[in-house]
């Protein structure tokens, strides 16, 4: 059974003895004939090329990070990296977005160097479509991961997922690295955005619709694409809030909350996982046969290929200090399970792992196992057979379909978390004055992964995109005024935004955040800069009705501006649709219904998510007030006004292999239609282990009409309630528990 409490080197080095002896399920369960074949008329050097995965600066003009423009493939390092290296994968793009075209024939000129040599394989190609293709011109860019969970439809998710691994084919691109799986519960982290949130439930439901969309029922259909499930596991959980730092996670902790969504997405098919780039309990997970094999392959079943994120490999002796060099790097590394490594700037890895292998110190069935599973995938993508697509086909790239659906999911992703005396919506011929630095700014409104890794360089944003201020201004028919105020973080024109606003009726104001992930991303506190403080202090002394519009990488301390805004909205990153969307809710032509898919904190030393324990909210008084954030998970208004009646349970006792059965009516007290996520939580009132005080066991987002009421029925398995006990087992204890929907509760019994 796989425990983190095992002693690292004692179970590593036993593994290590004994590994050639062992064979996991997951291995055979992807062999066939095809690829049997295949790997025994492969050479150790070939072999090891299938597990290498380089960065496309390695065969492109010019030098790594500073290529030649415009860019063009180097056929002599091309030839080179297949002939004589013989790589399996290539990712990456060379800087910024590529048109289309220039995709196609890059992965033409790869795929017809790779399907020309010896045994025939072709390349896999990967990139990280995070919100859409976003390193392709003109392709569909989607809100991102944390606003897709903000609209609570894993509908719409799907729907993106789809459109974003169509247009990924379109571009000649079968491998996309996403979803972000890692669960969201440390809002310092600098990747806050490219999760779905805190909590477990809401995750696994969206994770379930992101890999159907992504995969389908059939990888090999040239709209789909192999996901990869990000980072496995715990990387989302850094003790610091910094990027790739160590996080230390308890085995319960473990299993209950980080591991959930990874389970899901291998029961959907998933094909491929990235690992955490951290270390957990003092172990980096690249060195960990104990999470990598016993736990992912062995206990999940997982048979698809494992691959580093970048240099991570490397990083086990120059950051971690577990090997001398990258040689013992190499072997811990693939002794522990690892396929493929993104080294991915030279050929390290492959040097090392040929020699080791030569030398016996990495038996050659271990690199078989590997091929194994990275030529399974190929195969289940239909590489293997039409390694070049027919780009003709793709004619709904960019399409106003696709639009579309990225228009509707920055709608139903924005949330209205503050409508003091109803001042929204607004009226078309209101005068606004637009300002802060989040209003005239594609890279902000889009964030990082856009066009360039970090997002910062306007000069590839999408020709036609609307930013807050140009949607704004095109839907209005009063006068709009632009005036920045304050950039991020300095004062900016701040007279003439104070003259604008004296002249407009309402402003609005979007305060934001520097596009930035991974290292890059890491803050140093939560506040909002002063900059944008003092821009929103300075304007509520105009006594104008203030409409605050928050466009932030995680959720920033905002109560200094809390008090000074009469309404406020959060935009997450809401792609390149986020502007129209914006407008739209403003002047009331479609109803928000985003829900938080996270807790907002009031206070920087208070970041408890809403499923905290009983014992963790003592005030000084030891009192139990002390869970007091800006916004708890869940939470988000609409322009209706919706009540909650008449729960109605199929009976309220139930035994272990039971369903709760229960409806619930909602009423629309309002003229306007609205959508509204019934948000179901169970409390378990005594456990062995200290329950949370309420958790997320089911959700369901309804258009309700005006003045009506509807019926909504929902069916739980009692399996649902069930909680990782002190043996790290999943169990639903007998006892009493509390169901709460809305404002309604009830009581039930499990026997």
């Amino acid at each position: 059974m796989f425990t983190l409490k095992t002693n690292y080197l004692l179970g590593f080095g036993i593994w290590l003895l004994l590994y050639s002896c062992q064979t996991s399920t997951s291995e055979s369960s992807n062999s066939d004939s095809d690829i049997e074949s295949l790997i025994s008329n492969m050479s150790i050097e070939e072999k090891v090329g299938q597990m290498t995965q380089i960065n496309i600066d390695v065969i492109s003009k010019g030098e790594l990070y500073n290529l030649e423009v415009p860019h063009q493939l180097d056929s002599t390092k091309l030839d080179s990296a297949i002939n004589h290296y013989y790589v399996g994968s290539i990712l990456n793009v060379g800087g910024h977005t590529y048109t289309r075209a220039h995709w196609q024939e890059i992965i033409t000129e790869i795929q017809t160097k790779a399907i020309s040599q010896g045994n025939k394989i072709p390349i896999i190609y990967g990139i990280d479509a995070i919100h859409g293709v976003n390193y392709t011109v003109d392709a569909t860019l989607f809100p991102q991961q944390i606003g897709q969970a903000a609209t609570w439809n894993p509908e719409l998710v799907q729907q993106a997922a789809s459109v974003t691994a169509y247009e990924c084919r379109a571009s000649g691109i079968p491998w996309n690295f996403s979803p972000v799986l890692d669960i969201g519960r440390q809002p310092l982290w600098s990747r806050f955005f490219e999760t779905y949130g805190e909590d477990v439930f809401l995750a696994k439901k969206m994770t379930q619709a992101c890999i159907r969309g992504y995969q389908g029922t059939d990888p090999s259909n040239p709209e789909k694409v192999a996901s990869c499930m990000k980072h496995f596991l715990g990387y989302s959980t850094p003790l610091s809030g910094k990027d790739r730092t160590p996080a230390w996670i308890p085995e319960r902790q473990l299993r209950e909350y980080y591991l959930p969504t990874f389970e899901k997405a291998i029961q959907e098919n998933a094909l491929t996982v990235m690992i955490n780039s951290g270390e957990i309990n003092g172990v980096p997970v690249h060195a960990n046969q104990l999470i990598l094999k016993n736990l992912l392959r062995d206990e999940l079943g997982f048979k698809g290929l494992a691959v580093t994120d970048w240099e991570d490999i490397i990083k086990l002796y120059t950051n971690h200090k577990v090997a001398r060099d990258m040689r013992e790097a190499v072997k811990i590394s693939i002794l522990a399970g690892i396929d493929m490594s993104m080294t991915p700037n030279d050929y390290s890895f492959n040097r090392a792992l040929i020699d080791l292998v030569k030398s016996g110190e990495i038996p050659e069935s271990r690199l078989d196992e590997s091929c194994r599973r990275i030529l399974w995938v190929k195969k289940q993508l239909g590489l293997l057979e039409t390694p070049i697509p027919d780009f003709e086909y793709y004619e709904k790239f960019g399409s106003k379909e696709h639009q579309e659906i990225a228009l509707n999911t920055a709608l139903e992703s924005i949330t209205l978390l503050k409508n003091e005396e109803n001042i929204l919506p607004l009226e078309e011929n209101t005068s606004i004055l637009v300002c802060g630095p989040a209003a005239n700014s594609l890279t902000i409104q889009n964030g990082a992964w856009t066009h360039t890794w970090q997002g910062l360089d306007s000069s590839y944003n999408t020709k036609g995109a609307k930013t807050f201020f140009q949607a704004i201004k095109e839907q209005s028919k009063g006068k709009v005024l632009y005036s920045e105020g304050a950039t991020l973080t300095e004062k900016s024109n701040l007279k003439e935004t104070i003259a604008k606003a004296k002249l407009s009726e309402v402003i609005v104001l979007c305060v934001g955040e520097l596009p930035g992930t991974e290292i890059p991303g890491n803050i140093e506190d939560l506040n909002l800069p002063d900059a944008q403080i003092e821009l929103v202090t300075e304007l509520s002394k105009i006594n104008k009705p203030i409409v605050l519009v928050m466009s932030l990488n995680r959720p920033r301390i905002l109560q200094s501006v809390v008090a000074h805004s009469n309404a406020i909205l959060h935009t997450y990153l809401s792609g390149d649709f986020g502007g129209e969307a914006l407008a739209q809710i403003l002047f009331g032509k479609t109803n928000p219904s985003g829900k938080l898919p996270f807790t907002y904190p009031r206070h920087t030393g208070s970041l408890l998510t809403y499923d905290h324990k009983y014992t963790e909210v003592f005030d000084k008084d030891f009192g139990k007030t002390g869970f007091n954030p800006q916004w708890e998970f869940g939470f988000g208004l609409s322009y209706s006004n919706f009540s909650y009646s008449n729960l109605v349970l199929s009976k309220s006792t139930f035994n272990q292999d039971d369903t709760l059965s229960f409806s619930v009516d909602i009423t629309n007290n309002s003229e306007i239609n609205g959508k509204e996520v019934i948000q179901i939580y169970v409390s378990d009132t005594v456990a062995s282990i200290t329950p949370s005080v309420k958790r997320l066991r089911g959700f369901n987002k309804k258009l309700i009409k005006a003045n009506t009421t509807e019926t909504i029925y929902f069916s739980i398995p009692i399996s649902e309630l069930a909680f990782v006990n002190n043996k790290n087992k999943w169990m639903v204890e007998p006892g009493c528990f509390i169901l709460n929907v809305g404002n309604l509760q009830k009581s039930i019994i499990v026997e």
